[in-house]
Formats: structure tokens, sequence, C-alpha cells
């Protein structure tokens, strides 16, 4: 077995790191290592981390992953010594994330669950890095009727030819294309499938309710469920998932990983909660669903429990205070209309 040297600090690659959750990975692990973020802004904001640009351990280059990367035509990572020490992590969380303009990314998500995760790849192998793929709780399928918790080994059953499918079946061929990548190579790369994930840095007005609940709540308007009554989800705060991320990363696990909360919580219950903290007027209405926000299965987290050691640690009340302090402080930046450029 070959012994890969050893850096003082770590180079890591993050893919989609302006994203919601890159961005808190990327702040996370900037602490200690130096973090290259890509990323192209499609469903995502310079605002996540304009904060870490003057980092000197923190590089940022905008590009997106269905093209080829090419490190060599990069000058900003010469600090970085990538030429000579070369990458040794990369976390893959590019893919359109938006809700309310899914239809107008079909393209680029299907792209980005197939020619940009074989450019990943690519890269991984290029320079023998440690590699972690996020995928997502879509790949089991949707929610089952006995509110079942599917375990990492379950095959789960996704419409090839829905409207959904360059998501929900583009993640289940990304899984297909790491393992046979994988099993190829005689490599270990790992998966990690996230469940319904909330915190700061969420983008606002783009149907993805507990931001767009606390915005409302701000401003008196009524809080819009995207379904009935009966609607109910399981949500782990971001601070969870990320530590999850990077325990995953340093264990000697490999495959496939569910990590989110196994608690079910109503969505009606949590409107409530999030109007008694805002000490709102707000009212809770119901509209039709959106076609992103259909239910998730939930997740069996036993395997990250036993073997990893890992479990959320951060109870919704908590997760909510602190996302409702940081869009308090940073209303008039959150919008799906930001303004995505780096010399303001």
């Amino acid at each position: 077995m070959t012994t890969k040297a050893k850096f003082k600090k770590k180079n890591i690659l993050i893919l989609g790191g302006a994203g919601f959750l890159g961005s808190h990975l990327c702040e996370e692990l900037v602490k200690e290592n130096q973090v290259i973020c890509i990323d192209n802004f499609l469903s995502s904001s310079v605002e996540n981390i304009r904060f870490l640009l003057q980092n000197p351990n923190f590089v940022f280059i905008k590009h997106n992953i269905s093209e080829p990367l090419d490190f060599g035509k990069s000058p900003e990572l010469a600090k970085f010594s990538v030429k000579v020490q070369g990458i040794q992590e990369v976390y893959n969380l590019a893919c359109p994330t938006s809700v309310k303009n899914f239809d107008n990314y079909v393209i680029e998500t299907i792209l980005a669950n197939s020619v940009g995760v074989k450019n990943v790849l690519d890269l991984v192998m290029k320079y023998d890095a440690e590699f972690l793929h996020l995928s997502s709780a879509v790949v089991y399928g949707p929610r089952r009727e006995d509110n079942y918790f599917f375990k990492e080994d379950e095959w789960g059953s996704v419409k090839t030819l829905s409207p959904r499918a360059c998501y929900d079946e583009g993640k289940r061929f990304a899984e297909a294309m790491i393992n046979t990548y994988a099993l190829y190579h005689k490599k270990k790369f790992k998966i990690a499938r996230i469940f319904r994930t909330y915190g700061p840095r969420m983008m606002l007005n783009d149907g993805q309710m507990i931001p767009d609940f606390i915005l409302n709540a701000l401003d008196g308007r009524d809080l819009v469920i995207y379904g009935d009554k009966n609607l109910t989800t399981t949500l782990c705060y971001v601070d969870d998932i990320v530590q999850g991320l990077i325990k995953f990363m340093g264990s000697t696990l490999d495959g496939p990983l569910n990590l989110g909360s196994e608690e079910i919580v109503s969505l009606v219950d949590v409107a409530k909660e999030i109007i008694k903290l805002t000490n709102s007027s707000s009212k809770i209405v119901f509209k039709p669903p959106l076609l992103f926000m259909s239910p998730l299965g939930l997740p069996n987290i036993a395997k990250a429990r036993n073997q990893l050691g890992w479990f959320p640690l951060i109870n919704p009340t908590d997760g909510f205070k602190k996302t409702l302090e940081y869009t308090l402080a940073h209303k008039q930046l959150l919008d799906t209309q930001f303004n995505n450029t780096l010399d303001k």
C-alpha cells in the first residue's frame, strides 16, 4: 500500500461550496485547511461565502462542473502549491437545488448528476484524493404511507420518466457512476445521503418552507405550507450535517451513509413555533405542493450512530432560533436575486 504524503494543511476541494450546505462546510473546514471552493451561482450566492474571500486559506473559482476542470489554468491556486501538493480531499455538493426554479434548471441538473460527476471523478483520480459525494434521500423514492425508515442497503424506487427524474434518477445515476469507478479502480469512495436540512443561508422566497416561514412571520404575512395540514417531515440542523460529513470523510467507512434526523415533525407545528418565536400575527395557509417539495423518505441512521458515532444534537427549537437570528441580521441580503459579483 502506498503511503500518502502528510502536509501541514490539507488542500480540500468543495464543489458547490457557495450553496447553503456547501458554505457551512467551507466555513468549518477552512479553520484548519486550505479550501478551494467551486460554484457557478446557479442556485447559490456569493453572499454565502463573501466573509471567507479575504481568508488566506480560502480560494473561490467560478466554474460549472459540467465543463472539465483544469487547475493548471487557475493561477490563484499557486499559493496552495496544488502542482506539488495536489488535493487531499474532495467534497461534491454541486447540483442545482432551487425549488421554485426547478423547471428552469432541469438540463443543468441532469448534466451536474452525470457529466459533472464524471469530471469530478476524473479529478479525484488525478490527485488520488479522498472523495465524498453528497447524494440525497430521493434515491429511496417517495415516502411510504407507513412512515418506513430506509436503510442504506435498500434499493428504493424512482420514476425514470417523471418531471423530477433529472434530480431523483440523476442522484441514483451519480451513485452508480461513483460505485463503478470505485469498483473498477479499487477505490473506497463515500456517499452521504442527505435528508431534509435547514439553517442559516437557505434561499428565501424559493419555496423552501423553513426560511420562508421565518421571513413571512417577520413581515406579518401568511405562512404558506405547500401541502395539507397533515404534512410532516424530518429536519436536521445544518451544523449537525456538516459535522457528520467531516466525521464521515475522516473515517474508514465507505459506500452510502444516511445523514438526517429520525424525528418526524408536523409542518403546522413548525409554522406555529416560528410564529411564536417571532411574536408574529401571521396566519397559516395551505397551497398545492410544489414539484420539488414532495415528501421525502425517512432516514434510518443506525449505521451513522453505531459505526460513526454520529447523531443530531441540535433540537428544532434551538435550530429555529439560530436560523431566525441569522435571518434578522441578513434579511436584506437573503433573496433569490442576489448580486453574484465579487467586486462589491
